[in-house]
Formats: C-alpha cells, structure tokens, sequence
C-alpha cells in the first residue's frame, strides 16, 4: 500500500516566542484548522473543559468515579493509566453542577503546562479545566490520527517556542493539521495499529514505582494494605463539617478518620520521630532572583515520582547561592519535600554531587545517613506510610495548605537495622529495573510511529 505524500515546510511550523498563538495567524501555512474538523463547527458545543471540586471537601473525594489529573496519563502510549489518582463522589457531582464527565473514547487535549498532550479515554472520566474534551467529526478525520500528529509534532514546538502556559479554545482551534483525506488518515493509522498493539502488550506488564514501593512496604512489614483502603473510604462525621470555617478543622477531620487511627496506631511499634535523624533543623528555601545560567534551582515542577528532573530547569548567581547558602543550599543525599502550594507533599531525593538552590517551595532534609540510608527513606516516603501521614500532618491555616517543619519533625520513621534497610531498597531496585527496561522496548517502538507520522507529513 501506497500513501500519497504531503510536504509540509518545517522551519514554517515555527512559532514566534514574542507573540501568543492568538495574534500570530501565520502559525501554520498549509493545513486546516482544527475548528473546521469539528463535529458542529461550533468552538463552544464542540470543545469542552472541566472543573475541579474543592480540595476543601473531603465528602468530595475517595468516592466511586474516576477524576483527571495529568499524572494518570502515561505518555509513553498516550493513553490513560489503569487507575486514576483521584476519585470523586455521587455527592460531588450532585453538589458541583459544572463538572463534566468526557465519554469513552473521548480525545482529550491538554490545554494547560503539558500543552498538546493529546490521549484518548478508554473510559467515561471527569475531566479538569486543564485539558479539553474535542468532539471531532469522525467522517472527515481520524481522532487517532490528530492525536498523534499533536503528541509527536504539535507538542513539541509548545514545549520548545510557545512562551504562554495557557491555550484557549480559540487557539486550539486555530491550529491547523496537514490537509490529507481521511481515507488516506485511515491508511496512516492502519500502519500505526499493530505497533500501538504490541505497545499496549508491553504497558500490561508496567508497575508504577508507588505500586511496587507499596507492596515491599507492606509486605516486609506486614501491614494489611486491603484493609487500609477499605478503611480510608468510611466517613468519620455524618455532617458536612468541612464546610465550617474554623481553623484546623480539616486536619482534624483528617486526623480522626479511621484510616489514619489504624496508620498512627500500626506506626507506633518500631518508629522514630523524623527530629531524631536530623544533622540540622528543617528548613525551606528562598525565592530566587533567576540569572540566565548558573547554580541550578529545584523548585516543585523538578520533583517528580521520588527523583529530580532537570527537563525544565532555572538559574541563579554563584553569589546567590554563597549568600544564602546555610539556607538554600541543598547538598548530596539531602531529602527534599514540596510543602506549599498546590503540588505540595512530593519528596525526592537529590543524589548528584552540584550543589543546588532551594526555592521557597521547597522543605531541606538533611539527615544522619548513618541511622537511615537514604535510598531507604526516600522509598519509605514515596510509600502509603509517607503520603498518608503527610495528609494529617499538614495544617490549613491560611487558605492553601502546608506542611510546616514544626509538624514535619513528628513524621514517623521506621528505625530498623542497616542491613534490613538494604534488603528493601534492593529488592524495590530490582523491580523498578525491570520496568525501566519495558519502557525502553516501549519507546523503541513509538519511534516506529514516530516515522510513520513524519513520513506522511513531509
């Protein structure tokens, strides 16, 4: 079979980095715009977003329907996770009349950060106001198609170029795609198929690194993980008390579940405080004034699933980081911990020898290494005995939630011997190895639609 070639000029995909999408109409020179594939043609009724329900509201959460968040996107096969990190309840939708729910097979387009990350839903899901819901007129495109030409050409140029965090339902429809019939569309994706097949084979196999820390965790300390989650789903009041404005009240809401008596009374055997392991008291950093190169920064956006990522990485002076040093400086083996705003209660570990700069997001923990390995503490806090202890240790004083140092000292640390230590940070190593290694046969073969893309638009 021979598919009919389209050339697309590269360099005229370029976008200006001093302008937005809106007033920058030669974005595309060739191509049609996403609006006219519309099902109605009506920006409005064919472009949909979400909500997110309060965080406030713990009647809102840990229900029964599933709610997006773009972390439940695997973007090695761009399509959703098994299981969604957040699930909300009857009464959430009942209560907030906005939410919406995208249908199966939906394509969904971020429109927020991870700009023209693109999936569809194999599943009905409620959807937040970072991505949208594209209704497509399926006789004149295949949604499979468009999702792949944004992920693998789209995508990359917002990340590279686009200076704007945010895309409106206008710019999305403004952006134009190759003008290749459908049937031809049809041709490209029937080239594509047998690969995303053989991929999703392989995505069958792929633990998330909680998944896998968990199931150590549990299984060396005999925790009845089961009964944990069944716990955590009962309510502890039968009136909306979350609603009342009173100081503290979600903690002790949080505090008094279940779920969390059967934590703290499990963690009392065995455990120390984490004040006890301290070389210093915890602190958290500094606001950077940003230089164009320099001493790196680790801000929230760089603590990802238990390790630092540099993909988008900011700047300060040398002088910077020698005047604040006592309190910015974060050093090999110091655990860090986003403890404000709303990506807050992520650790990491930071294990190269740079020395880096602390912005004020983030908490230092600087710990004696000699009591505690650090690969150890890192998996125990990526862990259910980390996160669910962070939940009842955050205060909600002033809006936003927080962990403050103060509470943080009384984090609970599991004091076994060194060796033990070692034994699960092996037998959790051993296992994340083997996922690493899927995932290398995954991106293998995603180049091969990554060719297929390219071949049919150049």
């Amino acid at each position: 079979m021979t598919l009919k070639q389209f050339t697309i000029d590269f360099q005229e995909l370029a976008i200006d980095p001093k302008v937005g999408l809106k007033d920058y109409s030669p974005l595309y020179k060739q191509g049609v715009r996403l609006k006219d594939f519309l099902l109605n043609k009506n920006i409005s009724t064919d472009i949909k977003s979400g909500r997110t329900p309060s965080r406030f509201n713990e009647d809102y959460w840990n229900g029964d329907y599933d709610f997006l968040t773009m972390s439940d996107v695997d973007t090695l096969t761009f399509s959703l996770k098994e299981k969604c990190t957040d699930k909300i309840t009857d009464y959430a939708i009942e209560e907030e009349k906005t939410l919406h729910q995208a249908k199966e097979n939906s394509l969904i387009i971020s429109n927020a950060m991870t700009l023209g990350l693109s999936f569809l839903t194999d599943r009905a899901i409620y959807i937040n106001q970072n991505v949208f819901e594209v209704n497509l007129d399926e006789k004149r495109t295949n949604k499979k198609f468009v999702l792949w030409y944004f992920n693998l050409i789209i995508r990359p140029l917002f990340q590279t170029t686009y200076t704007s965090k945010y895309l409106s339902k206008d710019e999305l429809g403004r952006i134009k795609i190759p003008f290749i019939p459908k049937f031809t569309q049809d041709q490209i994706v029937t080239q594509i198929e047998p690969i995303e097949k053989k991929i999703k084979q392989l995505k069958t196999t792929i633990k998330e690194p909680q998944e896998i820390i968990n199931k150590v965790f549990a299984k060396e300390f005999q925790f009845d993980i089961e009964k944990f989650e069944e716990l955590k789903k009962e309510k502890f009041f039968g009136v909306d008390i979350s609603a009342i404005n009173t100081l503290l009240i979600r903690s002790t809401i949080i505090q008094n579940k279940k779920s969390s008596h059967y934590l703290k009374g499990f963690l009392k055997n065995s455990t120390v405080f984490l004040k006890d392991i301290l070389l210093k008291p915890i602190k958290r950093g500094k606001q950077p004034e940003y230089a164009e190169d320099g001493i790196k920064v680790i801000k929230t956006l760089n603590i990802q699933k238990g390790k630092i990522n540099f993909d988008e990485v900011q700047f300060v002076s040398e002088k910077s980081l020698k005047d604040n040093e006592k309190k910015v400086g974060i050093y090999q083996f110091d655990l860090l911990l986003t403890s404000t705003g709303m990506g807050r209660g992520k650790f990491a570990l930071y294990d190269e020898e740079e020395t880096c700069f602390a912005d004020s997001h983030i908490s230092i923990i600087r710990f004696n290494r000699q009591k505690v390995l650090p690969y150890f503490l890192n998996y125990y806090c990526q862990s259910f005995f980390g996160n669910e202890q962070l939940k009842y240790i955050e205060m909600h004083i002033k809006g936003t939630p927080e962990i403050y140092e103060t509470q943080l000292n009384y984090f609970q640390i599991p004091y076994i011997p060194i060796a033990e230590q070692q034994k699960i940070v092996d037998e959790i190593k051993a296992e994340l190895d083997k996922q690493d290694e899927i995932k290398r046969k995954i991106e293998t073969e995603r180049s091969k639609i990554d060719e297929v893309i390219k071949k049919a638009v150049a």
